[in-house]
């Protein structure tokens, strides 16, 4: 009855040993599998529910469930606070991963999840490129420099050649030092103001918005001189009334959500009716040779987040763990030998069997 716990310490050394590149082709391999071979028969999914307030500026906290039945849950939980980096000095996200054996109900592993958010999202993209964007894409566009950009643009890089980056951000100062973030990555980063924006709009082969637009104040780019195969990973729509793609765009695109129920309440399909979404992911990487065609119109990867790439991530992050020897296995829940007595594990006659 130990529970496995990875905190951050023993991440970065995962980092360290296996290396970025190693993690990200591991988790696009993964979760290509995972999609290619998903039956949703076999899980239940119900679209991330939580808290919104302002204390005293804007945050959300909620929960993402998965369970694979007769096998395990995972629930990650995450804190949106876009005010972090400014005002507290921490990332947009912070989040934590859990998983628990249906059979029992125990706690059977504990991790950090900030880390593996960015890195199955950027992972999810990167599949969704791969499948939608024109074969002949070599150039990338970014609307919003922050931390998901940074593991946006490691993910295609992995999936395709890139001849140029543009960056634009309502930041300056963090448009300026995204080049320092990705330099790990060999590539040509041209950092754009608002002037700019336009031009990077209508350069780019694919775009990535990844913002914490308010809520009603997107769209964050012009559909405007746009090239007709653009492909655009949305990633920042994730509450009811927060969108970055434009309408007029996303009305004559071939859009593919990640998980349309979810889609559909918070993500940029909430602007479209049904029957102008697209296959989901699922459905492309399934059916390859069905939805070709998008490869030769705009398309828009709608990525809300899911919940069954948390429970992948979570299952890399504990292989290499266990290949490394890290993490730390601790009894967590107070389990007494009586079941039936809720105090027996604090009596001073219990004696604790390390075999029980």
């Amino acid at each position: 009855m130990k529970t496995f716990i990875i905190p951050a310490q023993d991440i970065r050394i995962i980092v360290q040993k296996v290396g970025l590149d190693h993690l990200m082709d591991a988790m696009i391999s993964r979760l290509t599998t995972t999609f290619r071979q998903f039956d949703a028969a076999c899980y239940s999914i119900p679209a991330r529910s939580g808290f919104t307030y302002h204390n005293p500026y804007l945050g959300l906290l909620e929960w993402m469930p998965v369970m694979q039945h007769k096998a395990a849950v995972a629930i990650k939980v995450v804190g949106y606070h876009p005010s972090n980096p400014t005002r507290n000095g921490l990332p947009t996200i912070l989040s934590t991963v859990s998983s628990y054996d249906t059979h029992t109900g125990h706690l059977v592993g504990l991790a950090d999840a900030t880390f593996l958010t960015a890195l199955r999202t950027g992972a999810a993209s990167a599949i969704a490129t791969r499948a939608l964007m024109h074969p002949d894409s070599r150039v990338v566009g970014l609307i919003g420099a922050g931390a998901q950009a940074v593991s946006q643009l490691h993910a295609l890089s992995r999936v395709f050649e890139i001849d140029h980056v543009m960056v634009y951000d309502v930041d300056p100062m963090v448009t300026r030092s995204f080049s320092a973030r990705v330099e790990f990555l060999n590539l040509e980063v041209t950092p754009v103001d608002g002037s700019g924006l336009s031009r990077l709009a209508s350069d780019a082969d694919v775009i990535c918005t990844a913002t914490s637009v308010e809520i009603g104040a997107g769209e964050v780019f012009h559909d405007r001189d746009l090239k007709p195969h653009l492909h655009v990973n949305a990633v920042g729509a994730d509450f009811p009334g927060k969108f970055e793609v434009p309408l007029t765009l996303l009305q004559r695109s071939f859009v593919c959500p990640d998980f349309p129920e979810q889609a559909f309440k918070e993500g940029e399909c909430q602007r479209l009716l049904p029957e102008q979404i697209g296959g989901s992911l699922v459905d492309v990487i399934q059916q390859p040779e069905k939805y070709a065609y998008a490869q030769q119109m705009s398309s828009v990867f709608d990525s809300t987040g899911w919940a069954l790439e948390d429970q992948i991530a979570m299952d890399l992050l504990l292989d290499y763990a266990g290949e490394l020897g890290l993490g730390m296995a601790i009894e967590l829940e107070s389990v007494s030998r009586d079941p039936r007595d809720p105090y027996h594990f604090a009596s001073p006659t219990y004696h604790h069997n390390s075999q029980s």
